[in-house]
């Protein structure tokens, strides 16, 4: 028989889960459109990293909104959820390698994570505190059902 405990457990990860997965999927679409519609204003958010090679800034500009966009969308009406995290992951790990590096050189930049102009009313720091948050969050989604056989 089940106690009620573990199923009060049990019940709270599932809410975990399916907030997480939501929050992550409107943040990510969210933050695909203005790139989506300004590739070029993203490039030069890029170029103001400092860390991306010429050849890759505009392919980039391209190509990461759009896969912002759904992995987003996966995570928000639940197909393919587990992969959709995994890709959010790894974007999540490039913007806070990308971030760490610039606040350990004192570079100042954009981020570019939800509009495209220089004032986003957040410090590098807490950029970095957001994305690792973010980070946990799509691990848990990643893992979900692995959590789930533990308990």
């Amino acid at each position: 028989m089940i106690s009620p405990l573990t199923e009060k457990k049990a019940q709270i990860a599932k809410i975990f889960f399916f907030l997480s997965s939501w929050l992550l999927g409107g943040v990510f679409i969210y933050s695909s459109f203005h790139k989506i519609v300004d590739p070029s204003g993203f490039a030069r958010i890029l170029y103001g990293y400092n860390l991306f090679p010429l050849l890759t800034i505009h392919p980039f500009a391209v190509m990461v909104p759009f896969f912002e966009l759904l992995a987003g969308l996966a995570l928000l009406i639940g197909v393919y959820r587990r992969g959709a995290s995994l890709v959010v992951s790894g974007m999540l790990v490039v913007f806070i390698f990308a971030i760490s590096v610039n606040l350990i050189r004192g570079h100042e930049f954009d981020c570019g994570c939800f509009s495209l102009s220089h004032d986003n009313g957040m410090s590098a720091l807490q950029l970095l505190v957001r994305d690792i948050f973010f980070l946990v969050a799509s691990i848990y989604v990643m893992f979900y059902d692995n959590f789930k056989k533990l308990s």
